[in-house]
């Protein structure tokens, strides 16, 4: 495959991942693909996966995760300061990943490909060939 058809694929498919997760949580999938359906349900799993934090941190943890998938995206999508924010991107899902795997075990996170994102965003930083990007073009 091209390099640079499969550095926009790599884009696409990270931001697709982030701005599916918020919609999700915020009940814009129906009820029968969805995995929280609502804001309350996705705290609830926020708690469930991160024990550790104290249950009145919870609001802001899943808060922070949700501003940062939505900003994350948002810059993958346009091509601003994409080694960046795929670095980001792949630290922010291997942190997932990683809290799914020591509170519930690894089969969660397996499932759910999450070290595979997180593997995939970590790549793309390592692209530097420029293509469709706002970088390409603030950078002339």
């Amino acid at each position: 495959m091209n390099n640079k058809i499969l550095k926009l694929f790599l884009r696409l498919s990270l931001a697709g991942g982030f701005l599916s997760a918020v919609a999700d949580r915020f009940g814009f999938w129906g009820k029968e693909v969805s995995v929280w359906g609502n804001w309350n349900s996705f705290l609830e799993y926020t708690e469930l996966i991160n024990p550790w934090f104290p249950h009145s941190f919870i609001s802001i943890l899943g808060m922070m995760a949700t501003i940062a998938e939505v900003v994350f995206a948002a810059c993958l999508l346009i091509g601003f300061k994409t080694e960046l924010f795929a670095k980001l991107s792949g630290l922010l899902l291997l942190v997932f990943g990683l809290s799914m795997t020591f509170s519930l075990g690894i089969k969660g996170a397996l499932d759910y490909s999450v070290f595979i994102a997180s593997a995939g965003a970590f790549a793309l930083s390592a692209m530097k060939l420029k293509y469709l990007e706002l970088d390409q073009f603030i950078s002339k």
